[in-house]
């Protein structure tokens, strides 16, 4: 009997995420994949996948979903901190639990941080598009955003669960973002350079899987009109109109036209993810 599993609640924003799809940018695709690259591993390690093996992503709500099939299913709900629950009973977060064929299991919403991620053994294995199973929400890629009453199918499971308990990164009460100038920091005037990496920034609740938007003062530019689209990297944080800074995270689009001011490194964008609307960002100088 096939395995698969049935979408009890969606909540807010659920998708499908593996390690995304790298090396087709110069066609226009987005790279995609997890925002939480750390936690998306080490969830598919503590349920016995490899590393990149497809899992859920929430947002902030939480989902809920049913095992179909013989017998009994382990899975792992980590990233964001949350109640987890089996057919409403308290369960294990952020280590393996057995769920039973038929039984619910639930993730809360997010009571630390954003993003929580749920891995089963065997991991999803909806038809991988260019290479991944990611979803993309800015080219449409991948499996579509996940809905109730969905069913994804189920890989057969690998290795043995593991046991015992490990530790999770936290939410941020701070991100501190690591900032290398340019390519276009000559747009924007000393000034505006100065107050980047002085200023108190808050993420914005209007943020996404394409960009972490902020909140705070502007930066000035020193000329006017805008640049022919260039090519866009992860991380890349790119001045709009109104002068708030976005930092681009994985469904980034893959030119644009706005400054880039600077690129922020890829190991800190993890944090970026979990990082709530409301919580203070700094950047420094890498």
């Amino acid at each position: 009997m096939s395995r698969e599993l049935e979408v009890v609640r969606a909540g807010a924003l659920t998708t499908v995420q593996d390690e995304g799809r790298t090396g087709w940018a110069h066609l226009g695709v987005p790279r995609a994949g997890a925002l939480d690259g750390p936690s998306l591993r080490l969830a598919n390690r503590l349920v016995g996948n490899t590393p990149g093996a497809a899992v859920l992503e929430t947002t902030l709500t939480g989902c809920a979903v049913r095992p179909l099939g013989a017998g009994p299913l382990y899975a792992v709900v980590g990233g964001a901190g949350c109640a987890v629950t089996v057919d409403g009973r308290p369960a294990a977060w952020g280590a393996p639990v057995r769920v039973p064929a038929g039984a619910v299991l639930e993730a809360g919403p997010a009571l630390h941080g954003l993003r929580a991620y749920l891995a089963f053994a065997g991991g999803l294995v909806p038809e991988p598009v260019l290479g991944s199973r990611s979803t993309d929400l800015l080219s449409g890629l991948g499996p579509p955003v996940l809905r109730d009453g969905d069913v994804l199918p189920l890989g057969a499971p690998g290795g043995a669960p593991a046991a015992g308990a490990v530790p999770w990164p936290g939410a941020p009460a701070e991100l501190v973002l690591p900032l290398h100038p340019g390519p276009r920091d000559d747009w924007f005037t000393g000034p505006a350079l100065r107050t980047l990496t002085t200023a108190a920034y808050r993420v914005s609740e209007r943020g996404n899987r394409i960009g972490l938007r902020l909140e705070g003062p502007a930066l000035r530019r020193a000329r006017d009109g805008e640049l022919p689209s260039e090519g866009m990297v992860l991380g890349a944080v790119q001045v709009p109109p109104d002068g708030r800074p976005v930092v681009f995270l994985n469904d980034h689009p893959t030119t644009g036209g706005y400054p880039v001011v600077g690129v922020v490194a890829e190991a800190a964008l993890a944090a970026a993810a979990q990082a709530a609307p409301g919580t203070p960002v700094r950047f420094v100088r890498a």
